[in-house]
């Protein structure tokens, strides 16, 4: 890999380290902005479904309700897009609810497991049991929910930033390989 496009990784992996830390600074603007993302990809999600549905509904069976759910997704992202405070305000109580029912979930699944010997059901049900809680705390405290869905976004960004910056240590190290088999091949033909 040319030098050029090794120091674009590290620009970019050390530009979204930055992003993340503004992410975690600014809780309000990381929703607004990630309420308008979700519109966006919901929006385009559903326009490709309903292009996907009128192209094949002459042969695909349930055509309508496919047709139904492009259309929901479609005026879902444009309700997302253009009132992104809705989207913003309920993004955490969204959050907290979809952390309460995962919880609830793998609390419920811990005994299946415990059906089949895993040693380990226990912990699974103790944390779902936390991570029900954890849900049920952030439905009674939004703005509590609001930071820690800004500081997961956050911190996932500054996460893939690092890995940016690392994968250029791994380049470098993978050439250097790629060189010393070659010179042994290079040797190894010469040396005939």
């Amino acid at each position: 890999m040319s030098s050029g496009k090794k120091i674009w990784l590290v620009i970019i992996g050390v530009l979204m380290v930055a992003l993340g830390v503004v992410c975690i600074c600014n809780t309000t603007e990381t929703l607004f902005a990630t309420a308008w993302l979700i519109g966006c990809f919901t929006l385009v999600t559903g326009v490709v479904k309903m292009v996907f549905t009128l192209d094949t509904q002459r042969f695909m069976p349930n055509s309508g309700s496919r047709m139904l759910s492009a259309l929901f997704e479609i005026i879902v992202g444009c309700i997302f897009l253009f009132n992104n405070y809705l989207t913003a305000v309920s993004l955490p109580l969204v959050f907290a609810i979809w952390v309460m029912a995962e919880g609830i979930i793998v609390a419920v699944q811990s005994f299946d497991y415990k059906r089949v010997g895993f040693g380990g059901w226990w912990c699974m049900l103790l944390l779902g049991i936390a991570a029900a809680v954890l849900g049920f705390f952030g439905m009674k405290n939004p703005d509590t929910s609001a930071q820690i869905l800004s500081w997961l976004i956050g911190i996932g960004v500054i996460l893939n930033g690092i890995v940016h910056i690392v994968a250029v240590a791994g380049i470098n190290r993978f050439e250097k390989k790629v060189e010393g088999v070659r010179d042994a091949i290079d040797e190894a033909m010469n040396g005939r």
